[in-house]
Formats: structure tokens, C-alpha cells, sequence
């Protein structure tokens, strides 16, 4: 599998960028590949905060690490840099798809300018993007989540363990995407429990999305959240949020992770024990589904929608802590049920 590093100035990489997908890249290749990968070539390029965010970045490059474990292909990795423009990415996109990757998947909805300029260029590459359905194309494919789905099964988890009656959302940047994490938490949370105060924070506001790269912003924010009284937070934040699972670990109260199952996270494991459970995105299936859908000859185009009915989104059950506690997973063995057959329709905004 070939990286690409992280380089700090956007001018220097933008240039950079062709040279190292094609060459000079930080490289190395999976042992397990077949003999005939250098002709399936697919590439990843990273949303903010990069491989080791221990949550969505890492959900994807798993589903990459399947595809050439699994069907031979060859990975390129391409990592994004500190308030990259648009322009940045198009140029990212640009020189993965000139190198020959097929599909190039942008990873988070940040990706959506920057695919509505390129694919139209190159029209035989299949272009996925994670977390957008806005930009549409007949090599484009839309892969997304009933995320506040999955957040509504933690509300019911967390109404259920709280004992202060205080538990605390972060959102890392306060978009469409991340308001449906706090919607489904929120209405879980009340529906459960009315009496339970929820605390919703958010990092960043865009532009600025380091929101999603910063830990100390999560930290910091948790510590606030735990000195109103929190005993639970929730925190949708990427990169950032591994600073708040600290925190509220630190603090001996209960954490709820993002996007991939953090309880079993390498980067996380001084923290595990806190980790009650996490809203999990299959974003792993979702992209080996996509290069697989190529390497067939058959590519996923359009809406591919990942919810609850589908195991798309859910709750991990890793922590033997929260499996035993029978009561909260009836609760939300529940609310489960009552979404996927209509009982309940979560909302997507607050």
C-alpha cells in the first residue's frame, strides 16, 4: 500500500502531490496482494485529521486493507493537510485519478467541490465520497448513513446509565452532518428519560475545522462538560474526540465513541475501560463494497444508503461492561426494532 504523507504547507503539497502518487511517495506494499494488483489500482484520500484518527479515516483505510487483502488490488493512501483550499483537493483528486486508481474515494463530505469538478473529467474512474449525496454524476457513488439512527440508540443507552441525569454531546464542527449525531443522541436520551439533561458542545464552527483534528479541543470541552455534571458524553468529533475520551476517562465516567468501534481501538486501549460502547458507521464495508463493485466490472453509482435495517449503523457490544447490563440492552434492543419497523422515526436535526 502507497502513502502519502502529511505535508504542512498547502502550496508545497498541491505541487508535490502528482509526483508522489505516481513515484516518490511514502510507500509500502501489502505482502498480501496478488501478483496481478498493479493492474487494480484504488485510492483513498483522507478527510481531516488524517489516518490515526482511531475513528472515521481509520474506519475506511480497514476497508481499503480488506480490498488488498482480499481482492488483490493496490491501495494508495493520500493524507490531507492543516486548511487545505478546495482547490487543494481538487488537485489531490486529480493526480490519484491520472496515476489510474479506480474508484478514488474521498473520504467525508468535505470531498463534495473538489468530486464535482473532477469526475466529470474522467469519466471511466468511478468516484465515491463518503457522508454527501449532493454531488450527483454517472460515475459518482453516494455512500451515507442513518447516523442519527445509531446516535438515537446511545441517548437510549446513555438515559439508561446516567446517574447525575446529566450527559454531554460533541459535535467536532457544527454541519448538517454532525447536527444528526446530536439529533438521534437527544431525542434518544428524552425519550428514555425527559428528566435527563443533555449538553451539547461543539468545537468549531466552518470554516475552521480543526474541530476534527485537535484533541485538546476535545479534552477541553469534556472537562467543561464533566464540571457540569456530566457522567456521560458522547462525542462525534474524529480525531478531537480521542482528547475528550481521555478526559472523561481521567474522570472515571462513562464515554460513548464515533464511527468505529473505539473500545478496540490500539490508539485508545489506556482508555478502553471507559468506553461504554460506540455509535458504529460500516464505513469499512461500505468502501471494500465500492472497490469491490469495480473490480467486478459492476460499479456502485448513486445513493448507497447504510442504516440500521442494514447494519449499516449500530452500537458496538465490545465492552462486556455494557453487554452485562441486561436492562439497558433490552432498552435498546427496543428502540432498535421500533426504527427499523417505523415505530419511532428519528429526526435529523435538533
Amino acid at each position: 500500500m502507497r502513502r502519502i504523507t502529511r505535508i504542512a504547507a498547502v502550496g508545497v503539497m498541491s505541487a508535490a502531490l502528482a509526483l508522489s502518487v505516481t513515484a516518490c511517495g511514502d510507500s509500502s506494499s501489502s505482502s498480501s496482494s496478488s501478483s496481478d494488483s498493479k493492474d487494480k489500482k484504488t485510492a483513498l484520500a483522507y478527510d481531516i485529521g488524517g489516518r490515526g484518527d482511531q475513528s472515521f479515516n481509520d474506519a475506511a483505510y480497514a476497508g481499503l486493507a480488506k480490498a488488498e487483502k482480499e481482492l488483490g488490488v493496490k491501495g494508495t493512501e493520500a493524507e490531507p493537510s492543516d486548511g487545505e483550499s478546495d482547490a487543494d483537493k481538487v488537485q489531490r483528486l486529480t493526480s490519484l485519478a491520472r496515476a489510474g486508481n479506480n474508484p478514488v474515494i474521498g473520504v467525508g463530505f468535505a470531498y463534495a467541490p473538489a468530486i464535482k469538478k473532477v469526475a466529470p473529467k474522467f469519466p471511466k474512474i468511478t468516484f465515491g465520497i463518503i457522508d454527501d449525496a449532493s454531488v450527483t454524476g454517472p460515475n459518482i457513488a453516494n455512500i451515507v448513513f442513518n447516523e442519527e439512527q445509531g446516535s438515537y440508540l446511545a441517548g437510549v443507552a446513555a438515559a439508561k446509565v446516567t446517574k447525575t441525569k446529566t450527559v454531554g454531546f460533541i459535535g467536532g464542527v457544527e454541519t448538517p452532518l454532525i447536527k444528526k449525531f446530536e439529533a438521534g443522541f437527544t431525542q434518544g436520551v428524552k425519550d428514555t428519560n425527559s428528566a435527563v439533561k443533555v449538553i451539547p458542545q461543539y468545537l468549531t464552527q466552518p470554516p475552521n475545522f480543526d474541530g476534527f483534528s485537535k484533541p485538546d479541543l476535545g479534552k477541553a470541552a469534556a472537562q467543561g462538560q464533566l464540571d457540569k455534571g456530566a457522567d456521560v458524553v458522547y462525542s462525534a468529533a474524529g480525531l478531537a474526540g480521542s482528547g475528550a475520551i481521555e478526559a472523561v476517562s481521567k474522570a472515571g465516567k462513562w464515554n460513548i465513541g464515533v464511527d468505529s468501534d473505539q473500545y478496540n481501538q490500539k490508539g485508545l486501549a489506556a482508555y478502553k475501560e471507559s468506553i461504554l460502547t460506540s455509535v458504529t458507521k460500516d464505513v469499512e464495508d461500505s468502501v471494500f463494497n465500492l472497490i469491490k463493485s469495480v473490480v467486478d466490472g459492476k460499479p456502485q453509482t448513486g445513493e448507497i444508503r447504510y442504516g440500521l435495517d442494514k447494519d449499516g449503523v449500530g452500537l458496538a457490544m465490545s465492552n462486556p461492561k455494557f453487554t452485562a447490563m441486561t436492562e439497558v440492552i433490552a432498552a435498546v434492543d427496543k428502540a432498535k426494532k421500533e426504527i427499523i419497523d417505523g415505530t419511532i422515526t428519528v429526526k435529523t436535526t435538533p
